[in-house]
């Protein structure tokens, strides 16, 4: 998730028809692994792993892309997903972390299912979620027989969807991730992907943040913001102890950078320091020459899914429904060759 600037930022709730007509770059992993936390063996006596085929394959990711993807077009709605690509040296302590709690739940997962406690299962169980090369494959296939575009990020995911947004090439950026701001993305869409649904109780709306706004609310310059993100703590470095938003926000506005804090509070300065605002003032990012929607192939699709994956016919037609019925009202250029 990076860097927590929920506490600075002006959020403005929004429906989603709002961004009928917009580009959408959608970081591709958050939302997969949405999907693959949430779709699960949930049953008394389920094991709490991933929902699956007939040979025992995971199929959260297929349904999800599947369902929310169609969703955005019958809306208006052009989505471009954006994979990670290589993640930098820097986020290397961050990855191994990840890793290591994922093989722990793994390990703890087994434990419970062999001592038949399905409750302890169901919480290890999501925990060692994971998306695997081969699931990544299987959602570019999905995406590709769509006529859906996605891109293979340089590094990191939502700093390639934030570059390409200032360059003009999405108009917006969706991900949970705050450190999309980070990365200059003019506009973060939050909580796209689960709009309408319940969460502890709540129902869940999506949210959009501008960037603008938040530095012209707390009068800094984008530089300053990186480097308060820094101090609070970030992918690429744990932050300085005892520096929160509130903190961190007084001490930029009144010293303006981190070197001149550090000096006045007679802390050590953050190590890599040139680097890590590198990486977020000026992210490596793939150049793209196209990502115009294409033709759907109903008859792949049917295959793949049906055939494939053992998806049911009815929620497979439910999707193909959905994206007719936004060309029988004309918003989007034909989607299916029949």
């Amino acid at each position: 998730m990076g860097c927590n600037l929920r506490d600075l930022v002006e959020k403005h709730p929004i429906e989603l028809k709002s961004l009928a007509g917009k580009v959408v770059g959608i970081d591709a992993f958050l939302v997969a692994f949405q999907f693959i936390t949430s779709m699960r063996n949930r049953g008394p006596e389920g094991d709490g792993g991933p929902l699956s085929d007939s040979k025992g394959r995971p199929t959260p990711h297929l349904i999800g892309f599947l369902e929310r993807t169609t969703t955005m077009i019958e809306l208006g709605l052009k989505p471009v997903y954006i994979f990670d690509g290589e993640h930098p040296e820097l986020k290397a302590d961050v990855i191994k972390a990840r890793s290591s709690r994922r093989a722990e739940a793994k390990k703890k997962w087994k434990e419970a299912l062999a001592a038949g406690d399905y409750q302890r299962a169901q919480k290890y169980g999501q925990q060692s979620a994971e998306y695997t090369p081969e699931m990544q494959a299987q959602t570019k296939k999905l995406l590709d027989l769509l006529g859906v575009p996605w891109v293979d990020a340089s590094a990191e995911g939502e700093g390639q969807a934030a570059v390409m947004a200032k360059r003009g090439e999405l108009d917006i950026v969706a991900t949970q991730d705050w450190d999309a701001l980070l990365y200059g993305s003019p506009v973060l869409i939050r909580n796209l992907m689960s709009h309408g649904k319940k969460r502890m109780g709540r129902l869940v709306t999506a949210e959009r943040i501008v960037l603008s706004e938040l530095l012209s609310k707390h009068e800094i310059s984008m530089e300053q913001l990186v480097d308060l993100a820094i101090m609070i703590g970030t992918d690429f470095h744990p932050g300085i102890k005892g520096i929160g938003p509130k903190t961190g926000l007084k001490l930029i506005k009144e010293h303006g950078d981190i070197e001149t804090i550090c000096a006045a509070k007679e802390r050590a300065i953050p190590e890599n320091l040139p680097e890590i605002r590198e990486l977020f003032l000026n992210h490596p990012c793939r150049q793209v020459t196209e990502m115009k929607q294409g033709i759907a192939n109903e008859n792949d699709l049917r295959r793949f899914l049906l055939e494939d994956f053992d998806f049911s016919e009815q929620r497979l037609e439910r999707n193909l429904k959905r994206l007719k019925g936004r060309l029988r009202r004309g918003g989007q250029p034909t989607l299916f060759e029949f």
